[in-house]
C-alpha cells in the first residue's frame, strides 16, 4: 500500500480505488504530487516537473506545494505550522531526517517522514496511514521540542490537502445553530481564503470539521470530490483557499485564532487526524465511503445493532421520582422499547437548570430507596438502564461549586459569565478529570447502568486556568485529551457500557469523539420536519448507525408544527430510532400504531444501521424526500420516503432505486409484488405514499431466490 522510488524520493500511497503522491524535493521539504485515480509509482514519477517560474518577481513559493505548509520564506499562503522560538525566530526550514514504513495491524500501513529545523531543536514528523479496504487517509504530525527551552505553536494543524488544479471549484459544508444543526451548503468557492472554525471549545452547533471540495460539476450520482474530517471534539479552524493559478487545497487541525500552545523541553505533541478522500462518483459515493470507513475504523462496536430507546424528558422534564418513572417505563416496554433512559432531574438539588449540577448523588426525594428499585424494575421488563450526565458542567448553586469555585474555567478579574446558570469545569486539571472519572466508575457499577447520555450545554468561556502557568494556552487541548481519557478509562471498566455523546443536540459530533462513543445525538430539535434536513447534511459524513431519532409529540415542543405520528417515525426510523413522547398521554390508537411502527423498524433496522445509503431525492418544499438503504450482499433494501405539503398539479414521479442486485427480482414485503431489478433501477416505483400533506411511506424490498 506504500511505495518508494528512492531515485526521485517519490512516495506512493495506494488504497483500493485512490492514489496519494507526495515527494521530499532537493531543498528538503515534503511536497505534494498527485491525489486522485490509481497510479503507478512510475506514473507518479511522471508527475515530477521543475518548479515553474514566477510570475513576477512578486510571487513567492507556492504554499499548496508543501504537504504541510509553514511559515518561512517567500511562502504567502495559509501555514499549516507556524512556530515561535525562544529567541523570537518564527520561520521554520526543512531538514530530511529520514522515514520509517511499519504495518501496525494487519490491513494497515503507516508512514512517517521525520524532519527536523535546519538550526532549531525542533522535531516534525508527518504521518500517514491507509488501510486495504477503504480509500480514506489518516494524517497526522508530531512535534517534538528536543531542546532546552519552550517552543510556542502559534500553528499546528494536522495536515494540509492539495486538489489538482481546475477550472472551477466548489465548496461544500455545513453550517447551523442549535436546533437546526447541519444545514448543508454547496457554493463556489470563493478567491483567497475561507475560513471554518469553532472557538468554542466543542465541535460545535454552527459548523463541523468536514469539507467537500469538487469542480463545481460534481452531483449526488456523478463527478469527482475531495474531502475531508478532523477527529477532534475541541476548537477547531480549517482554512480553504484558492488560488489565481487554478490550485484549491485547505489545511486544517485544532486551536484557534489568538491561542497558542507552549512545548516545553523534552514535550511531544501529537495533533488529531485529519483524514481525506478522494472518490469518483459525486457526493453520494462520497459519503458511502465515509459511512463504511467510520464503521470498520472508527466505531469502538461497528457490529452491534443499536437498540430502540426511550427518553424521560418531555414526559416529566425535571419531575423525575421513581413511580413516574416505573409507570413510563411499563409504557415503554410494552411499545417495544429497548432501552429505557432516565433524563435530567434525578440527582441532588435538581428541580430546575438553576441548581445541583456537579452534585453527582440520587435525589433522596425522587428516590428515597436510591435507582436500585427503578434499575430492577426496567431490567426486569427486559429493557437496558440509561442515564443522562453532564460531567463537565457546574451549576453556581450547587455543593460542588461552593467546595471547589477554583474548578471552574476564569480568569482573574473577569466576571464568570453563566449561560444556562451553569458553567464550565476545567476538565483540563488533573484532579477535576480524576473526581469526574470516580464519580461515573462508581455510578455505573453501583446502579448496573448501561448506558449514559453524555450531554455538554454551553460553550466554553473565561477560558482560563490563573493557577497555572501558561494554563489558559494549554487548557484548550488538555480539556479535550482528559475528556477523552475520562470516556476511555471509564469504557475499560464498564465494557458493556454504551455512550451516546450529546451536547446541546448536534454541538459535538466527530469523528474523535465517536472513536470512543456508540451513537450521537445531531440536535435538540425533534420536529420531523426540520429533521430531515438535519440528517440530510448528518449524513454527508456520518452514518446512520451514529445518528439518534426520536419520535416526539405534538405540537412540537420547539417549532409549534403537529405532523403524523406515522410521519414522524418514518422520520426517525433514518437512525437509531427513539421515542421521546410522554406515553402516558398517548391514546390507545397511537399506542398500538407506534408499537407496530416499533416492530417495522426491527425487522429493518440492521439495513439502516449497517446498509449502503443512497440519497435518491435530497429535501424538497414540495417534493418528495427519498432515501435507500442496502444490505452489503444485497438481498435486500429499504427505501423511505417523506412529503411535507405537495404542489397541486405538480408530477407524481417514480422513484429509481440505486444498487440493486440487477439480475435479482425483489419481494415488497408490505405488498408481496415481485418487481425485476432492472425495472426498480432503470424505471423506479411509484410510491404508495397517502394524500395530503406530511404523507410518508416505508419499502422494504426482499431478493428472490433464483428458482
Amino acid at each position: 500500500m506504500i511505495s518508494f522510488a528512492p531515485d526521485t524520493g517519490v512516495w506512493l500511497l495506494s488504497t483500493p480505488r485512490t492514489s496519494y503522491a507526495l515527494r521530499v524535493d532537493e531543498t528538503g521539504a515534503p511536497c505534494h504530487l498527485a491525489w486522485g485515480p490509481r497510479l503507478t509509482l512510475e506514473e507518479a514519477e511522471e508527475l515530477i516537473v521543475p518548479p515553474a517560474p514566477a510570475a513576477s518577481s512578486f510571487e513567492g513559493r507556492p504554499a499548496a506545494g508543501e504537504e504541510l505548509p509553514v511559515d518561512g520564506g517567500t511562502r504567502y499562503g495559509p501555514p499549516s505550522l507556524q512556530v515561535r522560538f525562544a529567541d523570537g525566530t518564527r520561520a521554520f526550514e526543512w531538514q530530511p531526517l529520514g522515514h520509517r514504513v511499519h504495518e501496525p495491524v494487519p490491513g494497515q500501513t503507516e508512514l512517517a517522514l521525520e524532519f527536523r529545523d535546519r538550526h532549531y531543536p525542533l522535531l516534525t514528523t508527518l504521518h500517514y496511514r491507509v488501510h486495504d479496504d477503504s480509500d480514506v487517509i489518516e494524517r497526522w504530525t508530531v512535534l517534538r521540542n528536543t531542546g532546552g527551552e519552550s517552543v510556542l505553536l502559534l500553528r499546528a494543524d494536522s495536515a494540509a490537502w492539495t486538489l489538482p488544479p481546475r477550472d472551477d471549484h466548489r465548496l461544500s459544508h455545513v453550517t447551523g445553530q442549535w436546533a437546526s444543526e447541519t444545514q448543508l451548503h454547496r457554493e463556489r468557492m470563493a478567491f483567497g481564503e475561507t475560513v471554518l472554525t469553532s472557538r468554542r471549545g466543542v465541535t460545535s452547533h454552527h459548523a463541523n470539521p468536514w469539507v467537500m471540495l469538487d469542480a463545481g460539476e460534481a452531483t449526488e450520482d456523478h463527478g469527482q470530490v475531495w474531502s475531508a474530517a478532523l477527529a477532534w471534539s475541541g476548537s477547531w479552524r480549517v482554512t480553504v483557499h484558492r488560488g489565481s493559478d487554478g490550485r484549491a487545497g485547505f489545511t486544517g487541525g485544532a486551536g484557534h485564532d489568538g491561542t497558542a500552545l507552549p512545548l516545553a523541553p523534552g514535550e511531544d505533541f501529537t495533533t488529531p487526524a485529519y483524514a481525506g478522500l478522494y472518490a469518483d462518483g459525486g457526493f453520494g459515493a462520497t459519503s458511502r465511503a465515509w459511512h463504511a470507513y467510520t464503521l470498520a475504523h472508527v466505531l469502538p462496536h461497528p457490529g452491534e445493532v443499536r437498540p430502540v430507546l426511550y427518553n424521560s424528558w418531555e414526559a416529566t422534564g425535571f419531575e423525575v421520582d421513581e413511580s413516574g418513572q416505573k409507570a413510563l417505563a411499563a409504557r415503554a416496554a410494552a411499545l417495544g422499547v429497548e432501552l429505557y433512559v432516565v433524563d435530567d432531574g434525578w440527582f441532588g438539588a435538581r428541580r430546575s437548570e438553576r441548581a445541583g449540577l456537579g452534585d453527582w448523588t440520587v435525589s433522596p426525594e425522587g428516590f428515597p430507596d436510591g435507582l436500585g428499585p427503578l434499575v430492577r424494575e426496567v431490567h426486569r421488563l427486559g429493557m437496558r438502564f440509561g442515564l443522562w450526565v453532564e460531567p463537565e458542567m457546574v451549576n453556581p448553586d450547587s455543593d460542588l461549586y461552593r467546595r471547589h469555585p477554583e474548578w471552574v474555567l476564569h480568569i482573574p478579574h473577569r466576571t464568570r459569565t453563566e449561560l444556562r446558570h451553569q458553567l464550565v469545569l476545567n476538565f483540563a486539571r488533573r484532579d477535576v478529570a480524576d473526581w469526574a472519572y470516580g464519580w461515573l466508575t462508581r455510578l455505573v457499577a453501583e446502579h448496573a447502568i448501561d448506558f449514559l447520555k453524555w450531554d455538554m450545554n454551553r460553550a466554553l468561556s473565561e477560558a482560563g486556568w490563573p493557577d497555572r502557568a501558561e494554563g489558559a494556552d494549554r487548557l484548550w487541548t488538555a480539556y479535550v485529551h482528559n475528556l477523552y481519557e475520562v470516556i476511555d478509562r471509564l469504557r475499560a471498566d464498564h465494557p458493556a457500557l454504551r455512550i451516546e455523546s450529546c451536547s446541546g443536540g448536534g454541538g459535538r459530533v466527530d469523528l474523535g469523539i465517536l472513536s470512543r462513543t456508540d451513537q450521537a445525538w445531531p440536535s435538540d430539535n425533534t420536529d420531523a420536519a426540520d429533521r430531515v434536513s438535519i440528517q440530510h447534511g448528518y449524513s454527508q459524513i456520518y452514518p446512520a448507525r451514529t445518528m439518534a431519532a426520536w419520535v416526539t409529540d405534538v405540537p412540537n415542543q420547539h417549532t409549534g408544527r403537529s405532523v403524523p405520528l406515522r410521519f414522524r417515525f418514518h422520520v426517525a426510523m433514518a437512525g437509531v430510532l427513539g421515542v421521546g413522547g410522554d406515553l402516558t398521554r398517548w391514546s390507545d390508537g397511537e399506542l398500538a400504531e407506534g408499537a407496530a411502527l416499533v416492530d417495522q423498524y426491527k425487522t429493518v433496522r440492521h439495513l439502516v444501521q449497517h446498509g449502503t445509503l443512497h440519497r435518491l431525492r435530497t429535501p424538497a418544499e414540495d417534493g418528495p424526500t427519498a432515501v435507500q438503504y442496502t444490505a452489503a450482499d444485497r438481498s435486500e433494501a429499504l427505501l423511505l420516503i417523506w412529503q411535507r405539503t405537495p404542489r397541486h398539479g405538480a408530477p407524481r414521479l417514480p422513484v429509481r432505486f440505486a444498487g440493486l442486485d440487477p439480475a435479482a427480482r425483489y419481494r415488497d414485503a408490505g405488498t408481496g409484488a415481485v418487481h425485476h431489478a432492472t425495472v426498480l433501477t432503470a424505471y423506479g416505483l411509484l410510491p404508495d405514499l397517502p394524500p395530503g400533506d406530511w404523507a410518508s411511506t416505508a419499502v422494504h424490498l426482499v431478493r428472490v431466490p433464483a428458482s
